[in-house]
This record gives structure tokens, sequence and C-alpha cells, in this order.
């Protein structure tokens, strides 16, 4: 499992011209899944993303979670996270997960970081052509992947 997460001012996804949703201040997290993925790269995952203490204090040193700061959190399906640009120029998405087993991985995500949160988190839609605008603060974005936890 691999996340691209990205402290934003604020976040909007678009499908088919209709706002489907959009946060403040928060986190953007994109998730690519893979077929070998198991709860167990959810519960690392999930719990890593809300206690990053990738936001400002009140000195403006980056010593705060998003479970402290009360932020918002917008998480997004991107099977590309699994592209392979070994051999040619036309990406293999060959690792990235199968639909069926991806959502089903998604869905306990979402329900993994709502419980670890406390509150609702909003999503894209799995499988949709979307329109993603965000404004990064910082900017701060991480890249992690459970399969090679550095």
């Amino acid at each position: 499992m691999r996340a691209v997460i990205q402290r934003v001012s604020r976040a909007a996804i678009t499908i088919e011209g209709v706002l489907k949703c959009s946060i403040g201040e928060g986190l953007l997290v994109f998730l690519g899944i893979e077929e070998a993925d198991t709860p167990e790269d959810i519960a690392w995952l999930s719990a890593k993303i809300v206690n990053l203490r990738i936001f400002n204090d009140g000195e403006g040193v980056m010593n705060l979670s998003l479970l402290q700061t009360g932020g918002e959190l917008v998480l997004v399906s991107q099977f590309t996270l699994f592209a392979s640009t070994k051999k040619g120029n036309r990406p293999s998405y060959i690792r990235a997960g199968r639909p069926e087993t991806a959502l089903a991985l998604y869905e306990t995500m979402i329900g993994r970081l709502e419980a670890n949160l406390g509150k609702r988190i909003f999503t894209g839609s799995f499988g949709a052509d979307m329109k993603i605008e965000l404004l990064n603060d910082g900017p701060v974005t991480i890249w992690m992947d459970t399969k090679n936890k550095e």
C-alpha cells in the first residue's frame, strides 16, 4: 500500500462537473493499493497518517498531527501510484490491485481512518475520473509505502 500525503490549506474533488467534496486545512491522501496488501498494512498506514507531526505548532515548528489539530482529511484511491516505468515509456500497472480487491481495502481504510480520527473523512469516488484541486501548504508532501517502512 502506498500513500502520497499532502498537507493542504484546502482541497476539492469534482466529478463530471459536480463538487463531490471539499476540505479546509488538513490532509489530501492519495492511496495506491496492491493485491498483496493486508489489514495490517491498513492499520499501520492509517495510524501513521493521523499521527504524522507535520502541522505547525504556535512557534511555527512542524510538531502537531492531524489528530491534534482537528483538521480534515480527504482520501483518494489512485492505482497509478503503482506505475512501473522500468521498461519503455508506457507505465505498467500490473502491481495495482484488481478493482474488486482494491475497493474492499479502500473501504476498510476509510473506516479505519474515521475510527482513528474519531470523525468522518471525505473521499473521492473509487474508479471515477476526478478533478482534484489543492493548495499544498508548505509545501509538505510525504510518500509512504507499507512494504518499505523507512
